[in-house]
């Protein structure tokens, strides 16, 4: 071979490896992340897009630079999810991360191999998510901030703040599994204090505003919203219409309460998301799901809106204000 001729060919060579080696590098892991829900509440500058990309962060993984998320949104239509996991397993993700009990039910039936971390309100062993909280079955672990289990505690709240409320209503999507269910815990919870429970539904913002008119109408003393994804995504609007028809609100939430809403009884939303974030980090580093307990929050907060008390012309009772882990002025 002439010299000219080599050196053609080394120079071709070297500028196709780099190529090559591009093409040999591996995937990077995936993170599917299933939910009931709408995407709008999880980009990066929302609290709980924020917070679950902060624990992974803590874990070691940022998006595009060690790992890559895949996404499935059911919009609020429940029937869509197990159709869905079907679809996200068949990817295949690492670890899937789930958003409401019946995305984290679709993850658990689509797939025995693939890590399912969820994020749940309910007893995730009442529920058949796992059979133990400190040593999770098969291949499914993740939070529980026992959302959808303190409707008796938010009733004997309400019962503080508007004693005279002989008439209360929840509020539920209908569409969410969840809503038979938590209706009935919170009937009993009324029933065991003598007091009237309406059940109202709303899952559009025209059955919102019916929902508060039939509760106004009905002169009911206070309302309590049920944890679900579209009214979570509507907390503007709820403190909205509780400030129009001057109905005391109760809600799962403190982000309900920052939107406006009067009172709040439950865990730290973003921090279960947080924890859920360093539970897929660690199993994208190789940890098992059995290996990892489910976590249970730690603290329950009362928040109070006084602003919105004095709006609606309520006096908050100094004992709840005693015991509130929050005032907003």
């Amino acid at each position: 071979m002439r010299r000219r001729d080599f050196i053609k060919v080394i120079a071709g060579s070297a500028t196709a490896w780099p190529l090559v080696a591009r093409a040999q590098q591996p995937a990077l892991p995936v993170v599917g992340f299933l939910s009931g829900g709408q995407s709008e509440s999880w980009t990066p500058s929302t609290p709980l897009g924020a917070a679950f990309r902060g624990g992974l962060a803590e874990a070691g993984f940022v998006d595009g630079k060690n790992f890559t998320f895949e996404y499935r949104w059911a919009d609020g239509q429940f029937d869509r999810l197990p159709s869905l996991a079907i679809d996200l397993v068949n990817r295949p993700p690492t670890v899937i991360v789930t958003n409401t009990l019946p995305a984290a039910l679709a993850a658990k039936a689509a797939t025995s191999t693939i890590p399912v971390v969820f994020v749940v309100g309910e007893d995730p062993i009442k529920v058949g998510l796992v059979t133990s909280l400190n040593r999770p079955s098969a291949n499914v672990t993740g939070v529980t901030n026992f959302m959808n289990v303190l409707g008796a505690k938010r009733m004997e709240l309400a019962s503080e703040l508007v004693p005279q409320a002989d008439g209360l209503a929840l509020l539920v999507n209908q569409n969410n599994p969840n809503a038979e269910v938590d209706a009935a815990d919170l009937r009993a919870a009324a029933d065991a204090l003598g007091k009237r429970m309406v059940v109202l539904k709303a899952n559009s913002d025209a059955e919102i505003d019916a929902a508060f008119i039939a509760a106004s109408e009905d002169k009911l003393g206070a309302l309590f919203v049920n944890i679900d994804p579209f009214l979570f995504n509507h907390r503007e609007l709820l403190a909205l219409m509780a400030a129009r028809y001057r109905l005391p609100t109760i809600y799962p939430l403190r982000d309900f309460v920052s939107a406006g809403g009067l009172m709040s009884y439950g865990a730290n939303f973003a921090n279960a998301w947080r924890q859920s974030g360093i539970y897929a980090g660690k199993i994208l580093k190789g940890a098992k799901p059995g290996d990892l307990p489910v976590l249970q929050p730690t603290k329950i907060e009362l928040v109070i809106n006084l602003n919105t008390a004095k709006a609606l012309g309520l006096n908050i009772p100094p004992k709840l204000l005693a015991i509130a882990d929050e005032v907003i002025e």
